[in-house]
């Protein structure tokens, strides 16, 4: 068997190349994350609640407020907790509570100060002082006038954040208040009252973003570190949790989106055949020149004049038609040429990127086809038990060939005129080019031979062909890894990084691969309903 890792394409390792290669030979499940274990937790329906009572009781601690009060602040610093509290501390709780509209109750009801009537200044009608409720900012009206109050602002979409009605009033409505009067007279206007309260936490909360799955498995993913970042759900789902898009590092967010655009309405061969060709003016199908000659003839029979598109007789000479004259001739050759090298560009990059997409579906299936090859291998009478090293390059080739494949849509918009044209010149992009496909040669080349040796048939070899093959699977895998983090460390530093554009950020690379996030541990619930 040829040497896997000893052609002159190969990126060359250093001395501690053998230190890796037994990592990764310990490494007993590549999808397993690091010893920090998960930055990021998957929010069940069951575990919503928790959640949400985790960060209301860090908030009512510190500032001694009740549970609807750390809501209200919560939901006006979208449930970042952390700035909330930099804004107590730096500019005081008399500010933090009137930024959010929070009114602390300094009007406490007294029998000897409030008759038994009340004008309700709403509806202009003196009601029972027991058919009134004031809120904590003070202001009192009818209860029927708050009730439609209520319904209004949450059939507006307003519910998290209900304000007094009183003219100018920024304080908020209690919630406790809120749901006591719905749920008297529209308890289904009560439930859905509390249900935008508990989503709350997910549709105002920059950490936590629901699961984009189709259809939608119900669950939320919260984040602990970065929200610019690739996350797994308990689904399966692998996606983006910026744009909640698939997974499609080393691409940016806006880079994946144009992407994905074109890829789906094929804009440039569309935009090639609206330019290279001219309609018929008899049948309208599309019409191509070969020749020189500004006449051309559609397979219907009809002659037109090329540069006008208008119908013509036949009569003509080199220069002229007969009866006939205009000239745009320069201007729409240079549009056709520059609509065709657009088109090819585009094709060079749009094979490469499906290739390797459907190189990955077919690799897939390799997956029940190597455990059958373990399990004869185990089955044999060998000194070898350990096959973990066959399911840890598999799990590599996978990385390394999403990697590849939304590599090609990042060098499409990288290098060409679509986003970056004023920010380099063009000797600066070709260096930056030749720099990044140099990088991505040398890894596709160690893709490919990790993907050829994975199909041998391992469980018909012997022993010391078996150590062999490992040898090979775990030098390879090291060092597709370290090629795929080069490639990061060059697009981060080197290429989108020299042109410091926030906009167009990229997820780190993992080396274990996407991180699947855990379950939502739901041991506190006591602890959390007796604050």
């Amino acid at each position: 068997m040829e040497d896997y890792a000893s052609s002159d394409e190969d990126y060359h390792y250093d001395s501690d190349q053998d230190d890796s290669v037994e990592a990764y030979e310990n490494d007993e499940d590549y999808a397993l994350l690091s010893s920090k274990g998960p930055t990021t937790k998957v929010i069940t329906k069951e575990s919503l609640l928790v959640a949400q009572k985790e960060d209301l009781r860090r908030v009512m601690e510190m500032l001694s407020v009740r549970e609807q009060h750390a809501r209200t602040l919560l939901i006006y610093h979208r449930w970042d907790v952390e700035k909330l509290f930099a804004v107590y501390v730096d500019k005081g709780k008399a500010f933090l509570f009137g930024e959010a509209g929070v009114s602390v109750d300094q009007h406490p009801d007294s029998d000897s100060s409030v008759p038994s009537t009340v004008m309700c200044y709403i509806c202009m009608e003196d009601v029972a002082r027991v058919e009134t409720t004031r809120m904590d900012c003070g202001h009192c009206f009818c209860n029927s006038c708050w009730i439609e109050h209520f319904i209004v602002k949450i059939n507006e979409g307003q519910s998290k954040r209900i304000r007094c009605m009183q003219h100018k009033c920024n304080s908020i409505c209690d919630e406790a208040v809120v749901r006591t009067l719905l749920s008297r007279k529209h308890p289904g206007m009560a439930e859905k009252y509390e249900r935008f309260l508990l989503e709350s936490y997910i549709e105002d909360n920059k950490r936590v973003k629901w699961c984009p799955s189709t259809p939608h498995c119900g669950n939320a993913i919260r984040v602990e570190d970065d929200e610019l970042c690739e996350v797994e759900c308990s689904c399966g789902l692998q996606f983006c949790f910026r744009c909640l898009s698939e997974a499609h590092s080393p691409c940016s967010c806006l880079m994946w989106e144009l992407w994905a655009k074109k890829c789906r309405d094929e804009s440039e061969t569309v935009n090639w055949i609206t330019v290279h060709t001219k309609p018929c003016p008899k049948c309208h199908k599309p019409v191509e020149k070969n020749g020189g000659c500004n006449l051309v003839s559609c397979i219907c029979g009809q002659a037109f004049c090329w540069l006008c598109g208008g119908a013509t007789g036949r009569e003509h000479t080199w220069s002229s038609i007969a009866g006939h004259s205009c000239g745009r001739y320069k201007e729409q050759e240079k549009s056709a040429e520059r609509a065709k090298r657009d088109l090819y560009r585009y094709m060079h990059y749009h094979n490469r990127y499906k290739a390797h997409t459907d190189s990955f579906k077919i690799e897939s299936k390799l997956k029940e086809t190597i455990q059958g090859k373990i399990a004869i291998s185990e089955e044999k009478d060998s000194t070898l038990r350990d096959y973990s090293w066959v399911n840890n390059g598999l799990s590599r080739l996978f990385r390394s060939r999403r990697v590849l494949s939304y590599s090609y849509a990042f060098a499409f918009y990288m290098f060409g005129d679509e986003l970056f044209k004023e920010e380099m010149t063009d000797a600066q992009r070709e260096i930056k080019q030749n720099l990044f496909e140099d990088q991505q040669q040398q890894l596709e080349a160690n893709v490919e031979k990790l993907s050829k040796i994975l199909e041998e048939p391992f469980e018909t070899f012997s022993d010391d062909k078996v150590v062999e093959i490992r040898m090979q699977i775990l030098t390879l895998s090291t060092i597709i890894d370290k090629l795929c983090q080069k490639m990061y460390e060059c697009i981060e530093n080197d290429l989108l990084g020299s042109l410091h554009l926030g906009i167009h950020s990229i997820a780190p690379y993992k080396s274990k691969g996407i991180e699947r996030a855990s379950e939502l541990s739901v041991c506190w619930n006591n602890k959390v309903n007796t604050v």
